[in-house]
């Protein structure tokens, strides 16, 4: 019964900028991790970006300076916000979640980086 949603995809010129957030809801006991993924046709989906209950972060190293991961642990959300996009950021992004200890995934948004 625990969901995620994603919001904040859409189409974008390179160089721009979009935010992504995703709120989880449901019986939410804990939630410890939680990150986005990425996943195009051409690639299996990968890690972008994380973030520790405790705040601690990690990035792929493709976006490191440009992408920014937050989570507000009082309203259940995590958020990435994506600077200077390049047309090799377009994919689908997931939010991930460990929550109650089981590991839960958004429905996805795309974002599409093209002048």
């Amino acid at each position: 019964q625990v969901q995620l949603v994603e919001s904040g995809g859409g189409l974008v010129q390179p160089g721009g900028s979009l935010r992504l957030s995703c709120a989880a809801s449901g019986s939410i006991m804990r939630i410890n991790d939680m990150g986005w993924y990425r996943q195009t046709p051409e690639k299996e989906r990968e890690l972008v970006a994380a973030v520790t209950r405790g705040g601690s972060t990690n990035y792929a190293d493709s976006v490191k300076g440009r992408f920014t991961i937050s989570r507000d642990n009082a309203k259940n959300t995590v958020d990435l916000q994506m600077n200077s996009l390049k047309p090799e950021d377009t994919a689908v992004y997931y939010c991930n979640a460990h929550v109650n200890w089981r590991d839960c995934w958004g429905q996805g948004t795309q974002v599409t980086v093209s002048s």
